[in-house]
């Protein structure tokens, strides 16, 4: 009787003990949008998000699409003189949008093994990925890192410190971002995720999904596009041959160059 006494106690206590810790740990997440529509003015949007933590937590907060494969052409000289396509490299598990944002460094806050295991950071995206063929360690990291600079060059990938604006509320810490959505970013499933960081390692993280989609003539056009590509094909030099009518008919009217 007692054994079952103490045995119920100690769990008891086990179970308080882990319900404060998962107390201290606690992080709201609030984000402006759960879709956005790609209509025929789309040009871009914009996100935000808001939440609270724990007074004295460093904050993440990470944008990303789903990991996906693509193909780029690798340009060299050939004879020494001209710049052509001297191969072909394949990349996985490259996001097709990724945005990493912190209140601090993500090396000064997350230790390697916690960045990773979260793909934080560009260092562990350039793990997280793969690329063949590569020749060596050196050669990986040369073309990881051009990679990662195409896609910032594109508006698809970014990390930035300090964006994350920060104050106290109450005996937590609310914290607040907003930032722009690129056009270039396809339609597709993304996920807003919010890290509450402390001593090295990710004590709690939250998830808000938002679904980029098209609508209207812009989705009639790429389905169009991908399943008659014949039909698709007549309409955009019908389109285009119209335009150019229309701008010719709008000079004429002006009395032309003189």
């Amino acid at each position: 009787m007692n054994r079952t006494r103490t045995f119920i106690t100690a769990l008891t206590a086990g179970l308080l003990l882990c319900g404060v810790g998962r107390a201290a740990a606690e992080i709201s997440l609030v984000a402006n949008h759960d879709h956005i529509t790609i209509d025929f003015f789309y040009h871009g949007s914009s996100v935000s998000a808001r939440g609270l933590v724990e007074a004295g937590t460093d904050v993440i907060v990470k944008i990303a699409g789903p990991d996906g494969k693509e193909t780029l052409k690798e340009k060299g000289k050939t004879a020494g003189v001209l710049w052509m396509n001297v191969g072909t490299l394949h990349f996985e598990n490259t996001p097709n949008l990724y945005e990493v944002y912190s209140t601090r460094p993500i090396e000064q806050i997350l230790t390697p093994e916690e960045a990773d295991r979260e793909v934080l950071g560009y260092r562990a995206l350039g793990k997280h990925l793969t690329l063949e063929p590569v020749t060596s360690p050196e050669d990986r990291e040369k073309w990881v890192g051009e990679f990662i600079k195409f896609k910032e060059d594109s508006k698809l990938y970014g990390s930035s410190v300090g964006k994350i604006a920060t104050e106290p509320k109450d005996v937590k810490q609310e914290f607040y971002i907003n930032t722009a959505w690129p056009f270039q970013a396809p339609p597709g499933d993304y996920t807003v995720t919010a890290y509450a960081v402390r001593d090295g390692k990710v004590i709690e993280k939250i998830e808000k999904p938002i679904d980029v989609k098209q609508v209207g003539i812009v989705q009639t056009l790429s389905k169009m596009a991908k399943n008659n590509g014949a039909l698709y094909g007549l309409l955009s030099i019908a389109m285009a041959l119209g335009a150019g009518f229309g701008v010719g008919l709008i000079f004429r009217k002006g009395g032309g160059a003189h």
